[in-house]
């Protein structure tokens, strides 16, 4: 009875918005029920006196995280399509469906409440010009972000308890694959092995990054890259490639793990990297280095 009473004629008119995501593809393909669940929101703008053809679906953030709306071009359309008026109601399972930032969250709510504009969840249907169902909303948001906090501390905790029992299976440089085990081994393709295995001799020989690098251009030589499909190719060897890969201790032996710390900018993405000891340097001590490519005590020194 209070969603009928919210819900007046003068809503009607404009669209319904039901605004459906997930964070990952993975949970797009697997987490099926979530995905039903939200698109049966439709049948209760329907029964709150909606037609159908005033329903309108945004689903293209499928697979996107809601911790920032910077990247979410469906949740951006729907913030633009309140402001000037187009929905009478936004529609999401719950809070943490339409973002899990505070400050995306509340602006959404200032903008419902300047355009007079409903939103609705499963629990039931909250006018944000009205203090109380503003004041629960704010609450439903500062959840779902502090939710969003929860999760990433368990999934790192996790992370790094394998990390300090040198188990977490880190991205292997090239030169390195892991068996049917699960150890570390040198790739099986020996022109592989044998191209990173001359470069360290080289180096050790000439004693200069780009000297060596130098070496491999006059002789003609190409360096093997793993690509983001871990296809390796051969290309010329830069200079950049060759400090890479002597500051690399995973080429002598040694398990590392989080080198590098990344900065965030406001709209969540990386913007630079410094290196950083991190627990890379704490495990070395808990895992006896395997079989490398290098003297254990050059690469330290490199670092």
């Amino acid at each position: 009875m209070n969603a009928l009473l919210k819900v007046q004629p003068r809503r009607l008119e404009p669209g319904a918005y039901l605004y459906i995501r997930q964070s990952s593809m993975r949970q797009v393909i697997e987490n099926v029920e979530s995905t039903k669940r939200q698109y049966a929101l439709q049948g209760r703008a329907a029964a709150l006196g909606w037609r159908d053809e005033k329903i309108v679906v945004i689903d293209s953030d499928e697979g996107e995280s809601g911790a920032s709306a910077s990247w979410r071009e469906g949740f951006q359309r729907l913030v633009s399509d309140v402001g000037i008026g187009r929905a009478g109601i936004v529609m999401g399972l719950e809070g943490s469906r339409l973002a899990r930032n505070s400050a995306d969250w509340h602006r959404l709510l200032e903008i419902c409440a300047l355009a007079d504009t409903l939103i609705l969840d499963e629990d039931g249907v909250y006018d944000p010009a009205s203090f109380n169902d503003r004041l629960l909303l704010g609450l439903k948001g500062t959840m779902s972000e502090a939710e969003l906090h929860v999760i990433k501390a368990r999934l790192r905790g996790g992370i790094l308890n394998k990390v300090r029992r040198g188990e977490y299976r880190c991205p292997l440089p090239t030169g390195f694959v892991y068996d049917e085990t699960g150890e570390v081994a040198l790739d099986p393709d020996s022109q592989v092995r044998e191209t990173i295995a001359y470069f360290f001799e080289t180096f050790t020989r000439i004693g200069s990054a780009s000297q060596t690098m130098k070496v491999f251009r006059a002789e003609g030589l190409r360096f093997p890259s793993r690509l983001h499909n871990q296809k390796v190719i051969f290309q010329p060897l830069t200079l950049s490639t060759a400090i890479r890969t002597l500051n690399n201790p995973r080429y002598a032996g040694a398990y590392v793990y989080g080198r590098r710390q990344y900065r965030r900018a406001v709209d969540g993405k990386k913007l630079a990297a410094s290196r950083t000891e991190g627990f890379g340097f704490l495990a070395r001590e808990v895992l006896p280095p395997p079989h490398g490519y290098f003297a254990l005590d050059s690469v330290w020194n490199a670092l």
